[in-house]
């Protein structure tokens, strides 16, 4: 593979080369995935924004939820190494919805998750996947956050394992094999994953990477959603201050103005005005396709029946039973699940779910 030009900062554009544009996107040996990303995470700061290792302990608490993050002597797991687990997840929820038995045991070439993220394919390129993983096993978390109604707070690795299957005698790694964590595998079964678009992997910078994700997450398909900026850094896990911070979303908005770099969300600031706090604003631009099922376009949620709030009710003793129907329609869409066959059956469910956890 031929080396990449060096460019000077100020001409390069600020999404990496696609670096694979004759292939289908996560191509591999059995079935085509679209990438996607659990939930959980793309909620909380999970993954480190540095380059360097970094082995400081981190502990994030929001609305209840808490995680505590231990690096292991290689580093905290970082953004782009969070690749490894988006090409894993893809490929099983993929083989669920062909009805197939997944596990928590993945084989794949390395090839085919290097193309598939866009990363390069040379000598460097595996170096760097073998460092991910590494970062990614090494990597403890504890957490009292909840993945397929399980509340899980035990400590448990990003992944619990990693096999190299087979290596060329100039160190490239062929085949890996990865056993996720149940945390992961748990939000897989449960289909609790929001598709990404393609371009996640050509961004440049890991803030722009996590700033999409955390849109992707809270605006969905609405048509805008804006955020503080204090609380957007906590959610980014940044340990810089906040002036920092500040200077780096300006810079991510500047260049999105310039060149609509950002994958289906344009991303907007609004400084500080008298008696109001500065605000990152997401819009959406769109690009997010509708949801299909393999009878044609996705289905609406019929009304419930008056019975249904009755059963909420007992179920969900003392809570607005009207505001959990508005929360549970708004997480279906943003979700882009499909809506369930029993709309009755499953808001009681939803209710019920909603009632244990508190």
């Amino acid at each position: 593979m031929a080396s990449e030009v060096s460019i000077p900062s100020k001409f390069r554009s600020p999404l990496l080369p696609d670096r694979h544009p004759v292939q289908d996107f996560f191509v591999c040996n059995i079935f085509d995935a679209a990438p996607k990303g659990d939930m959980a995470s793309m909620e909380h700061a999970v993954f480190g924004l540095g380059t360097r290792a970094d082995t400081r302990v981190r502990r994030y608490e929001h609305n209840g939820a808490w995680v505590e993050i231990k690096p292991s002597a290689d580093g905290l797991a970082t953004i782009h190494d969070r690749d490894v687990l988006i090409f894993c997840i893809s490929q099983l929820i993929a083989a669920i919805n062909e009805g197939r038995e997944v596990s928590q045991c993945v084989r794949f070439k390395a090839y085919d998750l290097l193309t598939a993220t866009n990363r390069m394919t040379n000598g460097r390129g595996y170096k760097l996947l073998r460092g991910a993983l590494e970062r990614l096993a090494g990597t403890r978390i504890v957490t009292n956050i909840t993945t397929g109604s399980k509340e899980i707070t035990r400590g448990f690795g990003l992944i619990e394992s990693f096999e190299i299957v087979r290596e060329t005698r100039e160190g490239r790694m062929q085949e890996i094999e990865v056993k996720l964590s149940d945390w992961v595998f748990n939000a897989i079964e449960s289909k609790e994953v929001l598709t990404l678009h393609r371009d996640y992997f050509r961004l440049r910078r890991p803030i722009e990477r996590r700033i999409y994700e955390i849109a992707r997450k809270h605006c969905g398909r609405r048509k805008q959603w804006s955020i503080s900026l204090d609380l957007l850094q906590k959610k980014c896990g940044s340990v810089s201050t906040l002036k920092d911070f500040r200077r780096r979303i300006r810079r991510v908005v500047e260049l999105d103005e310039e060149n609509d770099h950002m994958p289906d969300y344009r991303v907007r600031f609004v400084p500080r005005g008298y008696g109001k706090c500065e605000l990152v604003v997401f819009q959406n631009r769109g690009t997010i396709p509708a949801p299909t099922s393999s009878q044609g376009p996705r289905a609406e949620i019929p009304e419930l029946a008056p019975d249904t709030y009755h059963k909420a009710r007992l179920a969900c003793p003392g809570w607005d039973v009207r505001e959990l129907e508005k929360q549970w329609r708004e997480w279906i869409e943003v979700s882009g699940a499909e809506p369930p066959r029993n709309a009755d059956a499953a808001f009681v469910g939803f209710c019920r779910k909603w009632a244990s956890r508190r």
